[in-house]
């Protein structure tokens, strides 16, 4: 299955450059907090819009939303002005948001047909354990998918790729003490699903 971002007839990046975006792009240069506030509040509904034409699902965008400013905020040092406007910049985080968010469904939709395919041939080897973790794994995989990106992305590093929570804070860039949130709170949600659905 392919990635591919939908388009539409609406402009790829918002219309019009103001002396006020300028200010703004001024204020996120310098890290200022009220200028990033201002700049969520104009571009916001925009980003979310993008998202959820190109990904046709209202969570995905919102959790696309919420990554493009953080990587805004994060990466300002990345910003250059004299490059183009403030809202050309947003739009091209954006777009590569969207694509991790439509590789990263791809994957989960390649590992969903892929234990499909191992149960259907796991009865015929006359082991009913094997049958019982490959159900087991699509139950995982289920209920992984419905965690929030970022914790999906720390609980798959840890029961797929086996890397302990220093290397995941090493390969995703994220503070030590936030992929350890992730992986509790995303423990906890999936504990809780799973109970729920026996």
């Amino acid at each position: 299955m392919s990635a591919t971002v939908q388009t539409s007839q609406r402009p790829l990046v918002p219309a019009g450059r103001t002396t006020r975006d300028d200010e703004l792009a001024r204020g996120l240069l310098g890290a200022d907090e009220q200028a990033f506030a201002a700049i969520y509040r104009r571009w916001s509904p925009w980003v979310h819009g993008m998202a959820a034409r190109s990904l046709g699902d209202a969570r995905e965008a919102e959790d696309v939303t919420q990554q493009v400013f953080l990587a805004a905020w994060r990466g300002r040092s990345g910003f250059h002005p004299e490059r183009g406007p403030l809202g050309a910049w947003l739009a091209g985080i954006t777009r590569r948001k969207i694509i991790d968010t439509l590789a990263a469904r791809t994957r989960r939709l390649d590992l969903i047909e892929a234990v499909g395919r191992a149960a259907d041939a796991a009865p015929g080897d006359g082991r009913p354990e094997v049958a019982d973790r490959v159900l087991d794994r699509v139950l995982l995989s289920g209920v992984l998918a419905g965690l929030p990106q970022r914790q999906q992305e720390v609980l798959r590093m840890t029961f797929y790729d086996d890397l302990t929570q220093h290397q995941i804070s090493e390969r995703t860039g994220l503070p030590l003490g936030t992929v350890k949130s992730h992986a509790r709170r995303g423990l906890f949600q999936l504990r809780r699903s799973i109970e729920q659905s026996r």
